[in-house]
């Protein structure tokens, strides 16, 4: 049953505060705002989504093709609001239709990205007069606080039942992060997952010296996940080849494979050392407003169309 009239145009009306204050943080620091097209004959080939089709093409499951061609064709700093769609994404904490922010930017690591998400969190809760806390559940977020950072090998070593390694072999890697772990992230202060295996971050450079590891993080705030980021892969030879395995573990799952997005491929000859991350801004949103329903946050669910 969704929540009464008046308590949506509340939420609703901090959700607009929210994505105002998003616009306000990126346009302060010269980002330019983007806007790329959502219906695509191509996008990124990943095992795990599974992509909405129409008319021939898929509706994108996120902006990130599009806005790193911008980025090789001279577009530094960049951002994006916009819609996705994930097929079979449906629970209290997913939408099939959702509202990402995408930013990337020219000569950035993950570790600046780390640094650009403190910023927004703490510019956004000054908006909307949290004073440097965020209240959600009956737990206090402290966002002034040093951020907990911690590495995937060090989560698994300190929450898991079982090795970092075991869990890749076996599969079970998704299963123990959502339940093992997840729950410890971002309870007292917002929480950085980073260095994420290698073969769990096709998108993202590896490690320098430390190649089993991935320049990818994710960030967590009272145990749910609110952005996913990397330091951006460059290498077109390497990345069909990543594609490529994705296809074929695609094909494994008894997924139909996704046609590789070669103009994509050419584009990536040209681009610049650059980091780029993604942000739900249904879940922040329901974070600021405190509920623990994503339905909350929406003007519509799908179910009410």
């Amino acid at each position: 049953m969704r929540i009464d009239q008046k308590k949506l145009y509340r939420y609703l009306a901090i959700r607009s505060l929210v994505i105002q204050a998003i616009r306000d943080f990126f346009t302060g620091k010269l980002y330019l705002e983007v806007d790329t097209p959502i219906l695509c004959p191509c996008i990124i080939p990943e095992a795990q989504i599974d992509p909405v089709t129409a008319q021939g093409c898929y509706l994108q499951a996120s902006p990130e093709l599009c806005m790193k061609r911008l980025l090789s064709r001279g577009f530094n700093k960049i951002f994006q609001i916009c819609k996705c769609f994930r097929k079979n994404e449906r629970e209290s904490h997913h939408l099939p239709e959702l509202t990402l922010l995408e930013w990337y930017a020219k000569d950035n690591t993950y570790l600046d990205l780390m640094d650009h998400c403190q910023g927004l969190i703490k510019f956004i809760a000054a908006r909307l007069k949290l004073e440097n806390q965020i209240r959600y559940q009956d737990e206090t977020i402290i966002l002034d606080h040093p951020w907990q950072k911690l590495t995937v090998q060090q989560a698994f070593d300190i929450y898991a039942d079982k090795s970092l390694n075991k869990a890749l072999d076996d599969n079970s890697f998704d299963k123990i992060l959502s339940f093992q772990i997840e729950p410890h992230l971002g309870n007292t202060t917002p929480a950085f997952l980073c260095d994420y295996p290698a073969s769990l971050a096709s998108l993202a450079k590896l490690i320098p010296g430390k190649p089993q590891y991935a320049q990818r993080f994710e960030l967590y705030i009272a145990g749910i996940e609110l952005a996913n980021g990397f330091t951006e892969l460059t290498d077109p030879v390497e990345q069909k080849q990543r594609f490529e395995k994705e296809n074929r573990i695609r094909i494994s799952q008894n997924k139909p494979p996704i046609p590789i997005p070669d103009k994509f491929l050419k584009d990536l000859e040209t681009i610049p050392d650059a980091a780029g991350i993604a942000l739900g801004i249904d879940r922040l949103v329901m974070i600021f407003c405190d509920t623990t329903s994503i339905d909350d946050v929406v003007a519509f669910t799908p179910e009410s169309l």
